[in-house]
């Protein structure tokens, strides 16, 4: 039994699947709010995979995949999604993963961010962090955030990214939106390009090394909106690993430079749903002159305790968001629990609460 590309990806978009795994050995399998479900069928044969592969992928990265053990890209399936595909080779086979980028953009609110949030994408200048680990979602928040501001604000958007994931159309703003590797070689240079190109809002896909971070740090200082990505779980986390992303003679600075330019730090997880689907759970960190002091007097360790008291800017700390999620039944005790940051002093709330735990 031989599986076409365009059978499989009209699967994924009707079962609404987050991604689509195909490796040797094992019938297509989709991810549905979290869970992996092979689909009914012959397991795929290395032949299966590497026609799959060909049937889309672009020549130059069938060549990067040969040559490198594996290739990433932006592919439309018609007018019904877009995916950002992994290719890779595994003992010797090829494979593909393939995530489904939503066509239709979110509202902040739909997403679960509050109304506080709106207010800093107003901000002339500064840098808006959002952070989780793989597929929590980040892109979804700043092509939600990207696009709040593309509605509401005048200007020009420069987007930097690894490869494009949401196609923002020109709106009130007027939108760039450039890919690494396609029309510009790294980010650190697309950023320094960028500032020559009159940008009111820069968004630079990942921070991933010091260069990128030095380049979007020097840019939120110079009078620019810039939104970035990193891999961190929460906020203070987040100012520590830009920080020893510098070498000694330098951390200090970096703190000073931090404590005037971060705006915001939303830290994020994805959590399953009760009943199906997705929720994210959120840490959000506005900064306050009590929070840019402690950012420059490196006491990140404090942060947490000033995000409690910060509810009336629409602070919240990740864990309290959890618990409100646990309250109002739209995840369990045990996801709560799972991917909460103070594991025991969760188990206590949610025993407290009456919560039932598979884990005692």
């Amino acid at each position: 039994m031989s599986y076409e590309m365009n059978d499989l990806l009209e699967l994924v978009v009707e079962q609404n699947a987050s991604d689509l795994h195909l490796q040797v050995g094992q019938a297509p399998t989709l991810r549905m709010s979290g869970s992996m479900l092979p689909i009914e069928g012959e397991p795929l044969t290395p032949h299966d995979t590497e026609q799959l592969m060909l049937s889309i992928t672009p020549d130059a990265h069938v060549q990067n995949a040969k040559l490198n053990g594996g290739a990433d890209f932006g592919f439309a399936y018609l007018d019904k999604a877009r995916f950002r595909v992994s290719v890779l080779r595994a003992k010797g086979n090829y494979g593909m993963v393939l995530r489904q980028i939503p066509n239709k953009m979110f509202g902040l609110r739909d997403i679960g961010l509050p109304d506080k949030i709106r207010e800093l994408l107003y901000r002339p200048r500064g840098l808006i962090l959002v952070t989780g680990p793989t597929g929590s979602g980040k892109s979804t928040t700043l092509a939600s955030m990207i696009n709040y501001v593309n509605e509401n604000r005048e200007g020009h958007i420069i987007t930097i990214e690894d490869p494009i994931e949401y196609y923002h159309n020109h709106k009130r703003c007027l939108v760039t939106q450039r890919e690494i590797g396609v029309d510009v070689p790294s980010f650190a240079e697309a950023i320094r390009r960028a500032l020559r190109q009159d940008p009111d809002i820069i968004l630079v896909g990942e921070m991933r090394d010091l260069e990128t971070i030095e380049a979007a740090i020097s840019a939120a200082e110079t009078g620019h909106l810039v939104f970035g990505t990193l891999h961190t779980n929460s906020a203070a986390k987040t100012i520590d690993r830009i920080v020893d992303a510098f070498p000694a003679n330098m951390k200090d600075m970096i703190r000073t430079q931090l404590a005037s330019s971060v705006q915001a730090v939303i830290s994020q997880v994805l959590c399953k749903k009760i009943g199906g689907g997705r929720v994210a759970g959120y840490e959000i960190m506005v900064t306050t002159t009590s929070i840019a002091s402690l950012i420059r007097e490196n006491k990140t360790f404090r942060i947490s305790s000033d995000i409690q008291t910060g509810a009336s800017l629409g602070m919240i700390t990740m864990d309290t968001h959890l618990m409100s999620l646990f309250n109002k039944e739209l995840i369990t005790a045990d996801e709560a629990l799972e991917k909460c940051q103070d594991p025991i002093v969760m188990r206590e709330k949610l025993l407290a609460a009456g919560a039932q735990l598979k884990t005692v």
